[in-house]
């Protein structure tokens, strides 16, 4: 059994470096000049080798912040009842849906109208707690195959995609097809993150979370660890070199070999095709094996935001949104710039900053986050109050 209070600090750890990680994507949306001038950063048309990388590097954000999540489950299940456990799920998964729709919104576009309401990673994780809620009373076995079904047969659902063959509806777009919906005139509603992968690999990590039960060996569990990592990244390799399965966004050769091979590791994340599954939760799980005995300062500081993640998210939007706003207005811009009628305020192409300077302000919102997140780690160790498991 797991006490209340113990932690394990290899995930932690991989939890604080993903939140980390996630900041710096934000910053880039928030202050990069090209998310001004509508350029993707993965676009091969109008990229640069450090601006894909930049964007690249945080797709391990989302699927090990979700992967986690289902190991903190199974650890909550040795704290409390299955009955008890479930009712939990329930209300937090609603919380985090609620949560998502109305201060994470807010947060993106300070707009107190929400007329855009983008349903993110929160909503997903907040949605797959809901169905948690009822599949956490099946045998460990058939949590393992059912969610082994959804991350490596979602794929197979994307042939109903095309409008040709079915029009996409709000139930659809909710388990697989990512979609924008139209409630009023001046309103609409967009589904970034389908549940149906991030379901499936929350299943997965509710069962990666028997792993650290006390009757298993550490070295047993490094060992599968080990081995588990690299059959994902073998296995990804053999499916994406010839594009055979796994992912509808197929690789190709570019204008250089680098380009190529970023072409080779540009897997879709809306949904999360089984190739991106692959390709970032096998280094996740290497990462777990290795650093299961690691300590020193550099652990401590960035294990303090894997401990409060929630809070760390919500906080860390604010702040960057508050940067930008500062930055834009000390940088010569005035409000009449920003065209509010757009169900995102857009900002002019002439505001922007270049990707060294990015990540600066990302640096420097890591070290102000630092703080808040110490606090309130003390304050949770310190209280327990029924609140804080919300938050």
């Amino acid at each position: 059994m797991t006490s209340p209070k113990s932690r394990i600090t290899s995930i932690d750890l991989l939890r604080g470096l993903v939140m980390i990680i996630m900041a710096l994507d934000h910053a880039r949306d928030f202050l990069h000049m090209d998310f001004f001038n509508g350029n993707d950063p993965l676009d091969f048309a109008t990229t640069s080798t450090p601006l894909f990388l930049t964007r690249w590097i945080t797709h391990f954000c989302a699927p090990v912040f979700v992967f986690l999540a289902g190991a903190s489950i199974f650890f909550s299940g040795n704290k409390k009842s299955k009955t008890e456990l479930s009712l939990f799920l329930l209300s937090r998964g609603l919380w985090l849906i609620i949560l998502e729709i109305t201060v994470i919104c807010f947060g993106w576009m300070f707009d107190p109208f929400y007329k855009l309401i983008f349903l993110q990673v929160i909503w997903a994780i907040g949605l797959s707690m809901v169905f948690m809620s009822v599949l956490i009373f099946l045998p460990k076995q058939v949590i393992l195959f059912i969610g082994l079904v959804l991350v490596f047969g979602h794929n197979l659902l994307d042939v109903y995609d095309t409008p040709k063959i079915v029009h996409t509806d709000f139930l659809w777009s909710v388990l697989h097809q990512p979609e924008k919906f139209t409630i009023t005139e001046s309103h609409s509603i967009i589904i970034g993150y389908p549940v149906l992968p991030w379901l499936g690999l929350m299943m997965l990590g509710y069962v990666l979370g028997g792993f650290y039960s006390k009757d298993v060996n550490p070295q047993k569990r490094k060992t599968t660890l080990i081995a588990l990592g690299l059959s994902c990244i073998a296995l990804f390799v053999l499916l994406r070199s010839g594009n055979f399965y796994g992912d509808s966004w197929l690789w190709k050769e570019q204008k250089t070999a680098v380009f190529t091979a970023l072409s080779f590791i540009d897997c879709t994340k809306y949904p999360p095709s089984l190739l991106y599954l692959l390709m970032t939760t096998g280094p996740a799980l290497l990462f777990l094996a290795f650093a299961e005995k690691i300590k020193g300062k550099a652990v401590e500081v960035i294990s303090i935001f894997g401990r409060v993640p929630l809070f760390y998210y919500v906080v860390h939007i604010y702040l960057l949104h508050v940067i930008a706003g500062v930055l834009f207005f000390a940088t010569g811009h005035t409000l009449g710039e920003i065209d509010f009628t757009r169900e995102i305020p857009e900002a002019p192409e002439n505001f922007g900053f270049h990707l060294w300077q990015v990540y600066i302000v990302w640096l420097v919102t890591i070290g102000l986050l630092y703080f808040p997140c110490k606090w309130y780690d003390s304050y949770k160790r310190t209280h327990t109050q029924w609140w804080l498991s919300y938050l």
